[in-house]
């Protein structure tokens, strides 16, 4: 009967030892992730960082450090989060750190500088990339970072992503697929040329070192812009070169970025880029992503002389 008594109040507490699958493991059983074998511990993408079991924002990339433990660790929670601490003797005396709902992990008084280390178990989480936030509703956290957003289609995004992934500045890039009315394609479908979408790579830039204008200067080089609805061998409108606007000043920019490309004479016809308003973007799947780095033997477009 004690025994019983015992695990009921184990229960009870959310910290039993019974483990299941990781995310249960983790936030309802208060157990531990294996170091340098999860998730987020090498994480680098700007974004934030959600309870896994209810999506409140915890924390985010700004105040993440590579604590060299092998789990995330972050400097501090995003302000306003309802993440709480208390004391755990389970192994010595700790500082538990959970929300009403997960166990998140612990909180120690080594952090850089003189910061405190949350050394968060990443079962424990999800992260939303700054690229998504706005698809994923979390929209509103985008004025924590002080960047701009990019959206070009200029054939397979293959080799876009890969020649403007390495430009200082450039905080991140994704390929996906945007401009049609299929909501989640696949690369099957929009690969079948009726989904109105465009291969295409969403770019993340920080606009103090890097300007609109000078991505735009770099899109013209990485792809050729007089060829319509193809690149290369590469044809079908999913292939069409674009630029899509996320404000008026871009819209504005990209008129005068291509207004000067056609008069510099790099061809004797005129681009036929087509600048649209930026509509959904959706992330391609994982395996497109980073494509020649994964398969360096693939070539996919060259970068012109200026």
């Amino acid at each position: 009967m004690k025994y019983w008594i015992l695990i009921l109040l184990l229960v009870l507490t959310g910290c039993t030892t019974m483990k299941t699958n990781m995310t249960d493991y983790v936030t309802k059983q208060c157990g531990t992730e294996p170091a340098f074998n999860n998730a987020y511990w090498n994480e680098h993408r700007p974004g934030i960082y959600v309870d896994v079991n209810t999506g409140e924002v915890l924390f985010s990339s700004l105040d993440k450090f590579d604590s060299g433990t092998g789990w995330p660790s972050f400097t501090k929670p995003v302000p306003n989060s309802s993440l709480y601490e208390k004391e755990d003797d389970s192994f010595g005396i700790r500082t538990e750190v959970r929300t009403n709902a997960s166990h998140l992990g612990h909180v120690f008084d080594d952090g850089p500088n003189g910061s405190l280390r949350y050394c968060i178990n990443s079962a424990s989480l999800k992260f939303i990339s700054y690229a998504s936030l706005n698809s994923s509703g979390y929209g509103q956290y985008e004025s924590l970072f002080n960047y701009s957003k990019a959206l070009f289609a200029g054939g397979c995004f293959w080799g876009v992503q890969h020649l403007m992934e390495n430009l200082t500045g450039v905080i991140s890039t994704t390929a996906g697929y945007t401009g049609g009315w299929i909501a989640n394609p696949t690369y099957s479908q929009v690969s079948s040329g009726t989904t109105g979408h465009a291969e295409s790579v969403l770019i993340v830039f920080d606009p103090t070192q890097i300007s609109y204008s000078d991505l735009l200067n770099y899109f013209w080089r990485v792809h050729d812009p007089t060829e319509l609805n193809k690149q290369g061998p590469d044809e079908g409108t999913q292939y069409r070169s674009a630029i899509f606007y996320f404000s008026e000043e871009q819209r504005d920019i990209a008129i005068r970025s291509k207004q000067y490309f056609d008069a510099s004479g790099v061809f004797n016809v005129p681009a036929v880029t087509t600048i649209e308003p930026a509509s959904a973007f959706h992330p391609a799947e994982e395996y497109h992503q980073d494509y020649i780095n994964k398969n360096p033997s693939t070539f996919c477009h060259a970068l012109r002389a200026r």
